[in-house]
């Protein structure tokens, strides 16, 4: 598991900016769902916790000799260190398992599409960036194909929408996340498997207070087969390899179009209910994966020069 540094040499596997983008919203779809589903059983801080701590633990011995070497790099940038530790690892998926409990996959997925714009208009307050007619439009194309999955081609059902508790959890872990994209162009010039292992083990150990709290207050993590299953995936795959790419991507073509890839969640979430559910295939998937896929293409082509 090797990644390079935040050059742009574009020759190697984490330099392909379109892989990069789909793998996060693939992991992150399991991980919704997965959310939902051990609602109840583990508790959320604890799947946090234990998905940042094991993640950290796993990807150490393949970052050791970079963290050697960019040790200094982060002592001198410790306080954006901190910010994005707080924001992208510590706050977003604890934020999002906490709303899982009082609300719906759906609900949660939804708002999640709106983070791409989000990170946008964070973009343009934080460091003044403007945004091209093209960026606009495939932004405005890719949310209406979200929205037609989520929807399943019926207008009426997110009119029917019902917003409870859990969805401003969910929405201040977006509001996270869109913060924490934004500010990925002031991480420091490290290695990334360097920045990963920290910023994981920082998140895990901000969360260490809350962790010791939700057991002392009634809700301590059981061990079962469920619980350890949830554990073992959260902590590889929407963690590890999800936050390699993302942050990769973001490095290679910029916050902005690499946020457009959460409107692929709803897209590998159809997908996956086809395969492994046996739902059946209808219209409305093939509308919204081709109106997500064409937004993605306009916000993420080159300009042409002159």
């Amino acid at each position: 598991m090797t990644t390079p540094a935040a050059s742009p040499s574009r020759h190697g596997v984490f330099d392909q900016a379109w892989l990069l983008l789909m793998l996060p919203p693939l992991f992150w779809s399991g991980n919704f769902i997965l959310g939902r589903f051990v609602a109840g059983e583990v508790p959320p801080v604890a799947l946090a916790f234990w998905r940042w701590t094991l993640g950290a633990l796993i990807t150490l011995p393949f970052a050791w000799k970079h963290l050697r070497r960019d040790w200094p790099v982060f002592t001198r940038h410790w306080p954006m260190v901190l910010l994005l530790s707080a924001l992208g690892i510590a706050a977003f998926n604890t934020l999002v398992y906490i709303g899982l409990g009082s609300t719906t996959a759906l609900n949660g997925v939804m708002m999640q599409s709106a983070m791409p714009v989000l990170i946008v208009l964070m973009s343009f307050f934080l460091f003044g960036d403007t945004i091209s007619p093209a960026q606009m439009l495939g932004i405005a194309v890719s949310l209406t194909g979200a929205l037609t999955l989520i929807a399943h081609g019926d207008p009426e059902v997110l009119a029917g929408l019902r917003f409870a508790a859990g969805d401003v959890w969910i929405f201040a872990a977006v509001l996270a996340y869109g913060a924490y994209t934004a500010l990925l162009r002031k991480r420091p010039t490290v290695h990334g498997l360097s920045f990963v292992v920290v910023t994981f083990a920082i998140g895990a150990a901000m969360l260490l207070p809350l962790y010791v709290w939700e057991g002392m207050s009634g809700h301590p993590l059981r061990l079962t087969p469920v619980s350890i299953g949830a554990i073992a995936y959260v902590s590889v795959f929407p963690s590890i390899l999800a936050y390699l790419c993302f942050n990769r991507a973001a490095a290679l073509i910029g916050p902005n179009r690499t946020g457009l890839s959460i409107h692929l969640m709803p897209v590998f979430g159809s997908l996956l209910a086809i395969l492994f559910l046996g739902e059946q295939p209808h219209w409305y998937h093939a509308a919204g994966i081709a109106l997500i896929a064409a937004g993605i293409l306009l916000a993420t082509r080159k300009p042409k020069a002159g």
